[in-house]
């Protein structure tokens, strides 16, 4: 990189000596003969680099470096409860002095200069200081630059309902301490964008986001991902690895289908909540955890408990702070912004053209039920920018499934069946049609569950976890003949 550098020193001599240097390695030189024309041309130029004298007139130069670094505010918010590293200041500052000490060398590195040469030095030297330094500066950007490119990823929460401003205003007000926030949702809801939003929010942002699907995992498997291991704690354990929880330190943990985890794995859990210790896997040596824990559902966990599949005494520790998304067609309100939204990144899927929704699809669109929330219309609307010819997606390219069903319910007050639909709970009406949905697509694909899973827009892994849950045979049933 072709970086502009500030030379700051009151003999002549040195300054065109270091201006020469900085122009044979190809770089921009600017130079200062004092503090107060130093900090201008920082404030004016926005060097890259500083090589500053420490003797100079006007502003000494440890006091121009406290002034840099005084304005220099870091790209993220780190927390308190960790140990605050050198702060890196903008521009970096090398400081160049005769009277150099090892007292005063200390002091300008806690005051954030990034090496400190005392003279005379060598051009050898000097030019392998530099490179240093601009291959620091480099770097924090390349940082940045991945940081900014991982943000863009993030969905954004998008609503204007009520019932959603309302959770936004509590997740918001949450996101600046470390409290555990419980997020509770049917799937598709949001419950990890949610996660992710009061992670960036808090001041961890600058630490890891680490997700783990506690339904994913065997208990013995579940237990190793969390809390890691010890070299030898089992047959392949060739050496120690972090577990999750080490991994978040400083940040965020997010514990997604908690209501799934193992019992046995809610105690270590509960420990590791209340006394912020754990041990790894076959370890004796207790482990301090500085992590924020964000957990998810979509059970009822109070009925877990009166179950005795869920410990009361973690949920009271996870519900400090609750948040409860509503599903998709209980705010209708927020679809053509949602639409908008999906419609509006083509690229996220390889495309380059931009497409439009014909009013018939969005009136498709407002009259289905939405089963799988959010994450289903996503999925409807992507199937749809690949699979339309043209600029406008019309009803036929959303592939939405029949909004009728041969389905008999009957009614727990006229016990009378019905043919069609007899709606006696809304939520029961939606489990059974979409039970009918899986079990259609299962049948029309020959019991392929790779297959389904792709006509019907989810990912492999949970429609597996869908027919669990359901218990839907995910075989054909076996011929009595």
């Amino acid at each position: 990189m072709r970086a502009k550098i500030l030379v700051v020193d009151d003999d002549p001599d040195i300054l065109l000596s270091l201006q020469n240097r900085v122009s044979f390695m190809g770089h921009e030189p600017l130079t200062a003969t004092n503090g107060t024309n130093a900090l201008r041309l920082i404030k004016e130029e926005e060097p890259d680099l500083v090589l500053l004298d420490l003797k100079i007139p006007d502003i000494a130069g440890l006091d121009v470096l406290k002034r840099v670094g005084g304005t220099s505010v870091p790209s993220r918010p780190t927390d308190e409860e960790t140990i605050q590293p050198t702060p890196y200041t903008s521009p970096l500052i090398v400081i160049l002095t005769a009277y150099g000490t090892i007292e005063l060398a200390v002091q300008a590195m806690q005051l954030g200069a990034f090496d400190f040469v005392p003279k005379p030095f060598t051009a050898d030297h000097l030019t392998v200081v530099i490179n240093k330094a601009l291959a620091t500066v480099a770097l924090h950007r390349h940082v940045e630059t991945l940081r900014k490119e991982v943000d863009d990823q993030f969905e954004p929460i998008v609503s204007t309902t009520k019932q959603m401003s309302d959770q936004l205003t509590v997740a918001k007000q949450a996101a600046s301490s470390s409290v555990t926030v419980l997020l509770l949702g049917e799937t598709g809801t949001g419950k990890e964008v949610f996660a992710r939003a009061i992670h960036r929010w808090s001041p961890r942002s600058a630490k890891p986001f680490i997700a783990v699907n506690c339904a994913a995992f065997p208990e013995n498997l579940l237990e190793n991902e969390l809390f890691g291991h010890e070299k030898g704690a089992f047959t392949g354990a060739a050496k120690r690895e972090p577990g999750k929880i080490e991994i978040a330190e400083g940040g965020t943990l997010f514990l997604d289908e908690i209501g799934d985890m193992p019992l046995t794995m809610q105690s270590h859990l509960l420990r590791v909540l209340q006394d912020r210790t754990f041990y790894r896997v076959g370890g004796t040596q207790e482990v301090r955890a500085n992590v924020r824990f964000i957990a998810a559902t979509n059970k009822d966990l109070k009925q877990a408990i009166r179950q005795g599949t869920f410990r009361e005494d973690l949920y009271f520790r996870l519900a400090v702070i609750i948040i409860a998304l509503p599903p998709l067609r209980e705010r209708m309100e927020d679809l053509p912004s949602l639409v908008h939204h999906f419609l509006s990144r083509p690229g996220n899927v390889g495309l380059c053209k931009r497409l439009t929704l014909s009013n018939e699809a969005l009136q498709a669109l407002q009259h289905y039920p939405w089963p799988g929330n959010v994450r289903e219309l996503e999925n409807v609307l992507t199937r749809a920018l690949i699979l339309c010819p043209g600029d406008r997606i019309e009803p036929k390219h959303l592939s939405l499934p029949p909004l009728t069903t041969s389905v008999s319910f009957t009614s727990p007050v006229s016990q009378e069946p019905n043919s069609d639909l007899l709606f006696f709970s809304y939520h029961q009406s939606m489990d059974a049609y979409s039970q009918k949905l899986i079990e259609t697509a299962l049948r029309r694909n020959g019991w392929n569950q790779t297959k389904a899973a792709a006509e019907l827009g989810l990912q492999r892994t949970y429609l597996t976890k869908l027919l669990r849950q359901k218990q839907i045979p995910g075989k054909p049933p076996i011929s009595s003949d």
